[in-house]
């Protein structure tokens, strides 16, 4: 069994920060939260969220109202895009002096949540801005009040000290990972979910699998992370086609919204690596691409490199999509396909050929890996070492269907 590999005699750091209201009519939460941020003296708000999602989930209606109840001025900042620049945080930022904001609220998906992280940061570090944050000049020990109200079940972002955006002179993706950005609140209502469309149904749901199988698999993982893991992917597996089936079941955007919430909660504590370091660069130098899809493309090839190194572990959590498995090195071509063959029959066919990318753009993302800050710290904690050969052969691995 993979616990058998758990070192009794060695400390581990457990984390579990922020409060959570998760399940249908969590969104009504949001007043008792901004009673106790008129309590604690804060009377304006920096809202921060994408251009469309945070009106028609109705999110927005009942912040409004309860701002309105409270006493609370609220300035809305609703030009998030996907993969967050930081020229959109220092946008955000600016309108919070303005109105001298307390706190931010985020509503949306992983973007907004992470920008409006990052603008909480700049809120409580005045002269500071979006470049300095992520190319690391300075460190954040202190930022405003988070609040984040998710209408995604993937990103983990509303339980995590985790942000990323890009550079935008750069076009490096880096992230970021301070203590002073564990939202305060998070709310995870799953009838704000219902809208999400079917490919963003399941690349937000491949997005919380991929969180997991990299945090169960880090050299700093821990037993709370690998069983977090565990039940994230059963989670998924047995509740995402009910939800690409029906969109308004409630009880299936419960059930992701609570493996989305592990997932975050996972790699907080087991950190991640491969997947998520290598989808940065090609998420920057194609903005449109989304994230979750991204990650799917290239998880498969990831769990071929690593499977050898945690052969229990990997074999315990993806039980559910590959049962069977022994854990014994031998099978890491059999566990990469029964996975490439899971996202497959979800409808996600796609390959990097498919998005553009050829044999010649390898070095290329090689080069993103290697010189965008914050990714060599992921690539650190790897279960095999991280050499431009490794991360070279995922990417190549990754062109195609594995034959």
């Amino acid at each position: 069994m993979w616990d058998e590999s758990c070192n009794y005699d060695t400390v581990q750091e457990i984390r579990v920060k922020t409060t959570v209201y998760l399940g249908v009519g969590a969104i009504n939460k949001i007043d008792d939260i901004l009673a106790q941020m008129k309590h604690e003296g804060i009377s304006s708000i920096l809202c921060v969220s994408g251009g469309r999602s945070y009106k028609v989930t109705g999110a927005w209606d009942k912040v409004e109202a309860a701002a309105k109840k409270h006493g609370i001025t609220l300035a809305l900042y609703n030009r998030v895009t996907p993969n967050p620049t930081t020229d959109s945080v220092d946008e955000a930022a600016e309108l919070g002096r303005t109105i001298n904001a307390g706190a931010v609220i985020c509503i949306g998906g992983g973007s907004p949540i992470d920008c409006g992280k990052s603008a909480a940061i700049l809120l409580a570090n005045p002269g500071k801005t979006g470049e300095d944050i992520y190319c690391f000049r300075f460190t954040p020990e202190k930022a405003l009040p988070i609040i984040a109200i998710n209408l995604t079940h993937g990103t983990g972002s509303e339980v995590n000290r985790f942000a990323v955006a890009t550079v935008t002179k750069l076009n490096y993706k880096p992230a970021i990972a301070y203590d002073c950005i564990y939202p305060r609140f998070a709310i995870d209502d799953p009838a704000l979910m219902t809208g999400l469309s079917e490919d963003q149904t399941r690349y937000v749901s491949i997005d919380a699998v991929n969180h997991v199988v990299e945090a169960a698999t880090t050299t700093v993982s821990n037993p709370f992370a690998v069983n977090l893991a565990k039940e994230t992917i059963r989670l998924v597996h047995g509740w995402l086609p009910k939800a690409l089936e029906n969109p308004t079941d409630l009880k299936a955007r419960y059930e992701l919204s609570l493996a989305a919430l592990q997932a975050g909660v996972a790699f907080d504590n087991g950190l991640l690596h491969f997947t998520h370091a290598l989808e940065h660069p090609l998420s920057a130098v194609s903005p449109d691409l989304s994230h979750g899809l991204g990650l799917a493309v290239l998880l498969p090839a990831v769990i071929k490199e690593c499977y050898a190194a945690r052969a229990g572990v990997l074999a315990y959590i993806l039980e559910p999509i590959a049962p069977g498995l022994a854990g014994v090195p031998e099978e890491a071509d059999a566990a990469a396909k029964a996975v490439e063959q899971w996202l497959f029959g979800l409808g996600v066919t796609q390959k990097l050929q498919d998005l553009g990318v050829s044999e010649a753009d390898v070095d290329k993302f090689c080069d993103l890996v290697e010189q965008t800050p914050s990714l060599g710290l992921l690539l650190s904690v790897a279960p095999v070492k991280a050499t431009r050969e490794h991360v070279a052969r995922i990417y190549m691995n990754s062109l195609r269907p594995m034959a």
